[in-house]
């Protein structure tokens, strides 16, 4: 076929935001990789499930928000992963929303970690429920570029490093 076109190549953007996700994870984890690799030489390791006692044994809203910041993640990283604009991106976009406000407004009822007092987390938290409608607003409005910019900001700040920062 002469005439076919090559397909387009991925956005320099989106490979800048998976560089810097995986740099993200790199410095959090970094600090931890010496004792992990010491560890290793003079540990048995053995198979063992999680205890779910430490869950259960939490509160119901922390139960809630650390659940619906788990969908919100995996489907954030689906959504990142697939081609925009289809049905199944509309879809799993709505779900993705409704997980994050479920996330971000749980986290406001969430202060006995730091003394019954809010945190710089909280901040992130008040920042998703503002951008979460101008998101959606942006995208209602035709403007994909500050809809990008607002749910990625969003999944990045929002998810992967406040996650790293509360773990």
């Amino acid at each position: 076929m002469p005439n076919a076109t090559p397909p387009a190549a991925k956005p320099v953007r989106t490979r800048f935001l998976w560089l810097g996700i995986v740099a993200v994870l790199a410095v959090g984890l970094a600090p931890f990789a010496p004792g992990m690799i010491d560890g290793m030489g003079r540990t048995r390791w053995r198979a063992a499930g999680p205890d779910w006692g430490l869950w259960f044994a939490q509160s119901p809203m922390i139960q809630l928000h650390v659940y619906a910041a788990l969908v919100a993640f995996a489907i954030g990283c689906v959504i990142l992963l697939r081609r925009k604009g289809t049905g199944m991106h509309r879809a799993l976009g709505w779900a993705w929303v409704a997980a994050m406000a479920i996330t971000a407004v749980s986290s406001l009822f969430i202060t006995g970690i730091n003394g019954d007092a809010y945190s710089f987390i909280h901040l992130i938290s008040g920042w998703v429920i503002v951008a979460l409608p101008m998101g959606i607003f942006a995208i209602r409005s035709k403007r994909v570029m500050a809809h990008r910019a607002a749910m990625t900001g969003m999944f990045v700040g929002g998810l992967v490093i406040a996650g790293a920062l509360t773990g």
